[in-house]
């Protein structure tokens, strides 16, 4: 028998070594996307918001591989974050439907614009809202007064241009919805409930001017699809059963905190 060829040996090793490292990233996506999704979970947002920043450190294309992938998983886990805080009775459904309907009327416009703006001008855009949020998640609100009465026009009315920049981030709504609701004076709980609802639908709608022009693995999707779905599900019913409502605006303030930073830091080693 003769002894296989050095070329061949060299090829079929360096196959191996990409076939190891593709396994390795895939691992890497999943647990991360998952701890991602409990965390976006148990605060109804929908995991685009922080799957976005970290899909981006594995997909070079912002607008055509990471912006419609993470508008699928937020519509996906946003859903099952629904279902989980409905279960406790934490989801106000005349408020939820009625931003649901504005949001997905807005979203795609969003969308639409993404596809002739600059990725660094989405970032900037990005960054300062999610500072600004997190600013005011750490001051007192409306919302944990027991007697304030929400502000469902109000909430309305910011739903048009927050479902505008969410599409153009290609994040989704829930981010921005989330504390805009607490502000407007609903428990944080039950803004949890209603953002969770009210972001599902737009994630999807947001994502129709995308797809003749996204460039995404279908095989890589679904595994993160089922991961996410269960990681918010879990998030969603550990918010329902254990978290408080002031403890629930502190985590997200410190989770969009983090996320903020790691997105600087990735622009400035850039």
């Amino acid at each position: 028998m003769s002894a296989a060829h050095p070329a061949a040996q060299i090829e079929t090793h360096n196959a191996l070594e990409g076939q190891v490292a593709v396994d390795a990233t895939v691992i890497v996506l999943v647990v991360g996307l998952a701890v991602l999704s409990v965390a976006s979970g148990m605060l109804g947002l929908g995991v685009a918001f922080a799957a976005v920043p970290f899909l981006g450190f594995f997909l070079p294309d912002l607008v055509h591989q990471v912006q419609p992938l993470s508008l699928f998983l937020n519509g996906v886990t946003a859903m099952f974050a629904a279902f989980g805080f409905a279960r406790s009775g934490l989801v106000a459904w005349r408020p939820a439907l009625l931003l649901t309907a504005v949001a997905s009327a807005c979203a795609p416009l969003g969308s639409w614009l993404a596809q002739g703006t600059s990725p660094t001008w989405l970032w900037a855009l990005c960054l300062a809202a999610v500072v600004y949020l997190a600013w005011r998640m750490f001051r007192p609100a409306p919302g944990e007064d027991p007697e304030a009465t929400p502000r469902l026009g109000v909430a309305l009315a910011l739903t048009v241009p927050i479902s505008v920049a969410a599409g153009l981030l290609g994040v989704g709504p829930g981010f921005l919805l989330m504390p805009a609701l607490i502000l407007v004076g609903y428990h944080p709980k039950v803004a949890a409930g209603i953002t969770a609802v009210a972001v599902t639908l737009p994630s999807f709608t947001a994502l129709i001017p995308h797809l003749g022009t996204a460039d995404v693995d279908l095989q890589l999707a679904a595994v993160l699809v089922v991961a996410g779905a269960a990681g918010s599900f879990l998030g969603a019913r550990l918010t329902s059963r254990f978290v408080s409502g002031p403890t629930l605006k502190r985590m997200f303030g410190v989770l969009i905190v983090v996320m903020t930073a790691v997105k600087v830091v990735t622009i400035l080693a850039g």
